[in-house]
């Protein structure tokens, strides 16, 4: 593949839902979620996020399992995965957290609405790959992450938009959910695929690969099928 493979991790309620109205951090799953979320974070050589789920978490995107991290470190690894930014506009807050931690690199892809000011902030915290079109080439983006950085396995944690342009480009390879014992309803907290709106290019089949329930959770591993 040109490619990484590409891996999505998401905890949903079961009506499906992946956060609140209000877009607030999905903080519903259990110690044993967010423990599995280490886990398979650990798997990836990087790992990807939307601005808006950067910026609504405040996510440093480490590896705090000193466990782990000796696993990638016996494996010949680094101990913390790289760290990669997806923002169409460009307007990212430089009072983030993840800026203030230096334990792996930080890659940005956006596009040339990027402030200049914010350019030339990042540019100290962050390689930047900056985009002539409208939005972010992803595509063009995975290819690169393959090539320039040698990602073999990216670890995707959201957002729905991201995740709802990965899937219509068929660029996803597996997705492990969490169906957490919670019933949110309403028509303004987001599913896997974003608000409701228009169907994906086309329906993406799934295989489930492995099953597993631990107290009142389920944690399942799907992949995708492709036929030839």
């Amino acid at each position: 593949m040109n490619r990484p493979i590409v891996v999505v991790n998401f905890a949903l309620t079961f009506d499906g839902k992946i956060s609140t109205r209000n877009l607030t951090p999905s903080d519903f799953s259990s110690k044993r979620d967010k423990r599995r979320l280490l886990e398979i974070r650990a798997t990836g050589d990087a790992l990807l996020v939307g601005k808006g789920t950067l910026e609504k978490e405040n996510m440093s995107m480490g590896l705090p399992a000193q466990d782990l991290r000796a696993t990638r470190i016996q494996h010949k690894r680094a101990p913390y995965p790289l760290r990669v930014i997806v923002t169409n506009s460009g307007r990212i807050k430089l009072s983030l957290r993840i800026f203030e931690k230096a334990f792996s690199p930080i890659v940005i892809y956006s596009t040339q609405r990027m402030p200049l000011r914010t350019q030339h902030a990042l540019r100290e915290k962050a390689t930047l790959h900056l985009h002539e079109s409208a939005t972010v080439d992803l595509n063009a983006m995975l290819a690169h992450l393959r090539s320039a950085y040698k990602v073999k396995r990216l670890i995707c944690e959201g957002g729905p938009t991201l995740l709802r342009g990965l899937l219509a480009r068929d660029l996803v390879d597996e997705i492990h959910l969490t169906f957490c014992p919670r019933i949110f309803g309403g028509e303004t907290a987001p599913t896997l695929s974003g608000l409701p709106g228009e169907f994906l290019p086309r329906t993406l089949q799934c295989k489930l690969s492995k099953m597993e329930v631990i107290g009142d959770e389920g944690y399942a591993r799907y992949t995708i099928v492709r036929t030839a």
